[in-house]
């Protein structure tokens, strides 16, 4: 168990000299950007949880407006810190999605608007 402990130890070491290594490279504007970038990121990640928790909760499949807002806004985010990279896989991969997300929203805006209006 020791080589396995050991091993683990030697990898964790690697990855926080390889991190301080990177940061100790990059001047502070990127390094903010990568800030910006790792913020989009976890919105983007979080719509997952949100999900899962909501459709926990009703026992089924479902997808909360939340989820809408946070792939938006992260995927707004990733996108102009790939814009800034001048990354085109981040940037294609970014840009439709953040075009479906919104149009989406403004589906789902426009259900309850018809839905508050409909007579009863």
């Amino acid at each position: 168990m020791q080589i396995v402990n050991d091993g683990i130890g030697m990898y964790f070491s690697h990855i926080v000299n390889a991190v301080d290594h990177y940061i100790a490279g990059i001047s502070t504007t990127d390094l903010v950007w990568v800030g910006i970038g790792l913020v989009g990121q976890c919105l983007f990640m979080m719509r997952f949880i949100v999900q899962w928790i909501h459709s926990e909760k009703h026992q089924q499949s479902l997808i909360p407006v939340s989820f809408w807002y946070l792939s938006l806004l992260g995927g707004l985010i990733v996108l102009a810190y790939g814009i800034h990279r001048i990354d085109p896989v981040i940037i294609l991969g970014q840009m439709p999605g953040t075009i479906v997300y919104a149009r989406n929203l403004v589906l789902i805006k426009r259900h309850a608007r018809r839905a508050q209006h409909k007579p009863h």
